[in-house]
């Protein structure tokens, strides 16, 4: 092998080496100085924020890993005496936009749709078209509302977009699921929530849910933590308030009523049905009426329940009352018997018998049943004066009655003086007229003869109830007014009022019925409305042992022959027929009632 030459081998780089040099003392202070200085620092500032700013720090935290919610301002629902719902909250959503933000899942996070993107997707939920809600974006930036009344569900396919730039608001919304059927006794929220009729307005602060703002922390992965709860935090108010009234027959007696009130071209017309052991009601029906889910679109003179608020003169449905106070004074006694002449002068006034006709020497059972007004005056007219208004003050006619209906009002009665120095004014009061009543106030007093002489409170509410739990029937009650001898005597003549005189419409196999019928004047501002009146007819049953009163109204019907028997006793035969069903109400006769089936 050939030698390497001597130039062809490189010589390797001498590491290069430094020389140790001593370093200077004050470089080496400065920087321990530097060191010691940022130490001191670090340790002034964690003593700052663990010694001065802990609480606001820790404050701070709080809100981050807090989520508060703040309550909706939901109010309680209402059912019926069965458990049937009448008014509830719904949640709803407004979908608020803001264009400024628009941006899709997968986007980058700085970019920005154009508003064409995102209606497309919108469209489908919204049940809109894309171009529509273009043109309801416009130009705005931000805050533009594109939907109000969003139930959940469309919500929720929202959210499920995940479009940015999209706000969904939360509120209540008040729903009635019966529509017009309780409209007269509930009433209803306005737009911004106010009620503005019926037990939305009088029981407005019981209906209010309890509430508070919920607070709740959670860790970083989003799990509940369970320190620092409110107490109540998870506290679910599922109290409902619980009607008397029953939507069965409420529907019922509604759909006859607004039948009726047709056929006559009346001008309105109203049905109760009243437990008489203890006041509660279990139909309050009226007509024309409204639907409280679009209130908007009627008259607000439909908001008022007429058979609570507006007064009128009862006439002949009134008798049966009349001749319990003449028996409780003992001025008259069951076997007695009046002259009638068919015409009567009183005090320079003439009065008639309906019918112009004279009926000569009756009893008064047959008085009720011809619905003699010259007989009623002869009755009453042995009674003194001051004793029948005593009476007619102590039945509290001229005072509201204690009820829980919203708007009851009081009635008119003519001063003692007046009513002692003017002799018209007990002849008129004998059948019903010269004073003035609620139709409420009016079964309210049947109800005195129904349930042996107690006056009960009338009343639509049996209070709030947890969760699906009923509320029991309301215990007998009531002041004393009359004796059982003497409302049993007065239900026997209406008794046979039914079974032979014009309440012989309602007269059904195998049931004892009671009734009196009633066509009276109506009068505006003291004076009589010529042709104008009110049919009326008032049922008690059973007889045996009565439990209800039925009263049907009609005002200002059409046509010569409206009378109580004609116009009244009709609906009140369909709601008699369809409670004793309902409330499973035994035969009083079931010998009769088979004979009637066989037939």
């Amino acid at each position: 092998m050939r030698a390497k030459s001597s130039s062809s081998v490189r010589k390797r780089p001498r590491p290069r080496v430094v020389p140790l040099a001593q370093v200077p003392a004050n470089r080496l202070w400065i920087v321990f100085l530097i060191l010691c200085t940022g130490l001191t620092g670090l340790i002034g500032r964690m003593a700052w924020l663990q010694l001065v700013q802990t609480g606001a720090l820790e404050a701070r935290a709080r809100r981050l890993q807090t989520q508060t919610s703040a309550p909706l301002g939901t109010r309680r629902p209402i059912v019926d005496r069965t458990g049937r719902l009448v008014a509830m909250d719904e949640k709803r959503f407004r979908l608020w936009a803001h264009p400024r933000y628009f941006n899709l899942p997968g986007d980058d996070p700085g970019r920005v749709r154009p508003p064409e993107d995102v209606v497309t997707l919108l469209a489908a939920p919204l049940a809109r078209s894309a171009e529509s809600l273009r043109d309801e974006l416009g130009n705005r930036r931000s805050g533009v509302r594109l939907a109000e009344g969003l139930d959940p569900e469309t919500a929720d396919r929202i959210r499920g977009l995940g479009i940015s730039g999209l706000d969904l608001e939360a509120y209540p919304q008040r729903i009635y699921p019966q529509g017009s059927l309780f409209a007269n006794v509930v009433g209803f929220l306005n737009d911004e929530r106010v009620p503005q009729a019926g037990l939305e307005q009088s029981r407005h602060d019981d209906l209010l849910r309890h509430e508070q703002s919920q607070r709740l922390r959670r860790g970083a992965d989003g799990t509940p933590l369970p320190d620092d709860l409110n107490p109540g935090a998870f506290y679910g108010d599922d109290l409902r308030l619980q009607l008397t009234l029953d939507a069965r027959l409420q529907e019922l007696a509604a759909k006859a009523l607004a039948a009726q009130v047709s056929t006559w071209k009346a001008k309105k017309g109203a049905a109760i049905v009243m437990d008489v052991t203890n006041g509660e009601l279990l139909v309050l029906a009226s007509t024309p009426t409204y639907d409280p889910n679009r209130y908007w679109r009627f008259s607000p003179a439909r908001f008022r329940e007429w058979s609570v608020q507006d007064l009128y003169e009862p006439g002949s449905t009134f008798k049966p009352i009349n001749l319990a106070l003449a028996l409780e004074e003992k001025a008259i006694a069951p076997d007695d018997r009046v002259h009638d002449t068919g015409r009567i002068t009183i005090g320079g006034w003439p009065i008639n018998n309906h019918d112009k006709k004279a009926n000569g020497l009756v009893g008064l059972a047959r008085v009720l049943q011809v619905s003699s007004n010259v007989g009623m005056v002869r009755a009453m007219g042995r009674m003194k004066t001051d004793v029948y208004w005593d009476w007619m003050n102590r039945l509290e006619i001229d005072q509201r009655p204690d009820t829980d209906l919203p708007g009851a009002v009081a009635g008119q009665l003519k001063s003692k003086e007046q009513f002692i120095t003017h002799p018209i004014e007990p002849a008129t009061t004998a059948f019903g007229q010269g004073f003035a009543l609620t139709p409420l106030k009016l079964v309210q007093l049947h109800a005195v003869l129904a349930n042996g002489g107690r006056l009960v409170s009338p009343h639509i509410t049996r209070g709030f109830r947890s969760g699906g739990a009923l509320a029991p029937p309301a215990s007998p009650s009531g002041r004393k007014l009359l004796s059982p001898e003497v409302a049993a005597t007065v239900l026997s003549w209406m008794e046979s009022v039914v079974e032979q005189g014009s309440g012989v419409g309602v007269k059904t196999p195998g049931y004892r019925i009671g009734g009196k019928t009633g066509t009276a004047q109506k009068a505006l501002n003291g004076i009589y409305l010529p042709g104008a009146k009110i049919c009326s007819f008032v049922a008690t049953l059973p007889i045996e042992a009565p439990r209800y009163v039925v009263f049907v109204a009609v005002d200002e019907p059409q046509g010569a022959h409206a009378y109580g028997s004609t116009v009244a006793v009709p609906v009140a035969k369909q709601i008699i027929d369809g409670l004793l069903v309902i409330e499973k109400i035994s035969p009083s006769k079931p010998a009769e009632l088979n004979k009637t089936l066989m037939s």
